[in-house]
């Protein structure tokens, strides 16, 4: 069996993998980041000259897009496992660049945001406590099941449910929850959870527009009830 040559016997400063780290992706030639997908070398080659003769073979990244697994194993070095992994990296590559995102549903009112949730929230036989984050434009970009269980204040912490929205760069939230009664009267914990959700919203500058309570086919929300 040949000797293997890793990334990892390389001195730290040229690891590829380690100035990633350090210094983003976007500082890395491709001859690293095709050293990083390779992983490994062979006797008496590192991965970075593999990745040399990759680039060499397929003129830069010009042929490699559109490479095969036979092409990839033709080159000295590049075994199937090797040819695998920079085919799956590429393809992926390929995927996000064409991904494009879909008309994103606008919330203008109440009822837009019950619409939203209803079919999803009515049935369901326990509480969940949902978040929906928002751009600019009141477009839903995230949401999430923040919790599941009773509606308590002392579990409804606005660190979960503002978490996220700092991490998406959301404009304002939504929040919803469902009353498995099919009532979606809500309690004096409902309301202490929405003032609590409000006054940090307020802190943070990320509005918290709704409360919505979702009960079988009809719901409240705690913004026209006055609680907002």
């Amino acid at each position: 069996m040949e000797d293997m040559i890793f990334i990892k016997d390389v001195p730290k400063d040229d690891r590829p993998r380690e100035r990633l780290i350090q210094v983003g992706p976007h500082a890395l030639s491709n001859q690293e980041l095709i050293a990083i997908l390779i992983g490994s070398g062979t006797k008496g080659t590192s991965a970075l000259s593999l990745a040399t003769r990759v680039l060499v073979h397929c003129e830069g990244l010009s042929l490699l897009k559109d490479a095969n697994i036979n092409e990839l194993t033709n080159i000295k070095g590049i075994g199937e496992a090797k040819a695998v992994q920079l085919i799956a990296a590429i393809e992926l590559g390929r995927r996000l660049h064409n991904f494009k995102i879909g008309d994103r549903y606008t919330i203008r009112s109440p009822e837009d945001g019950a619409n939203f949730l209803m079919e999803e929230m009515r049935d369901l036989k326990q509480e969940h406590f949902v978040a929906i984050y928002l751009d600019t434009k009141n477009q839903v970009i995230h949401r999430q099941t923040v919790f599941i269980g009773s509606l308590n204040s002392s579990i409804v912490h606005p660190r979960e449910v503002f978490k996220e929205a700092i991490k998406r760069s959301a404009a304002s939230v939504i929040c919803a929850h469902n009353h498995p009664s099919g009532d979606p009267a809500p309690s004096n914990e409902d309301i202490q959870v929405t003032k609590r959700l409000f006054e940090s919203g307020k802190v943070l500058g990320i509005e918290l527009l709704d409360h919505l309570v979702i009960g079988d086919q009809r719901y409240i929300s705690l913004k026209e009830k006055g609680y907002l």
